[in-house]
């Protein structure tokens, strides 16, 4: 029987370390969005109601829009620049317009 407890408070421990890292990777990642939930850089905003233009924005159709031709993979947080080795073959997830912003934002570029 205190077999069973042990093993029962050393499962309980583990979840409750795999809750506070999994809380500690989601706040690291909303602190990595841009603007920091402020509106007037959030992504969807509308860029008239914007003091300026947002860093990045969502790919329209599957292709980034004019203006915003750097693709980034949110999962690698690599980003392709056009003319390079697998610029044509990425699926963007987010469009940049500079590689300084996809930098501000914890992404590396590519090697290749």
């Amino acid at each position: 029987m205190v077999r069973l407890f042990k093993r029962l408070a050393v499962l309980a421990t583990i979840g409750a370390l795999a809750v506070v890292v999994g809380v500690m990777l989601k706040r690291r990642r909303d602190e990595s969005m841009p603007g920091n939930g402020s509106p007037q850089s959030h992504p969807f905003t509308p860029a008239a109601t914007t003091e300026h233009a947002p860093d990045w924005v969502a790919p329209v159709d599957g292709a980034c829009p004019a203006g915003y031709p750097i693709k980034a993979n949110e999962n690698s947080h690599i980003y392709h620049v056009p003319g390079g080795r697998f610029y044509d073959r990425t699926v963007a997830e987010r469009c940049y317009a500079t590689a300084d912003g996809a930098e501000r934002d914890g992404y590396r570029p590519s090697k290749t």
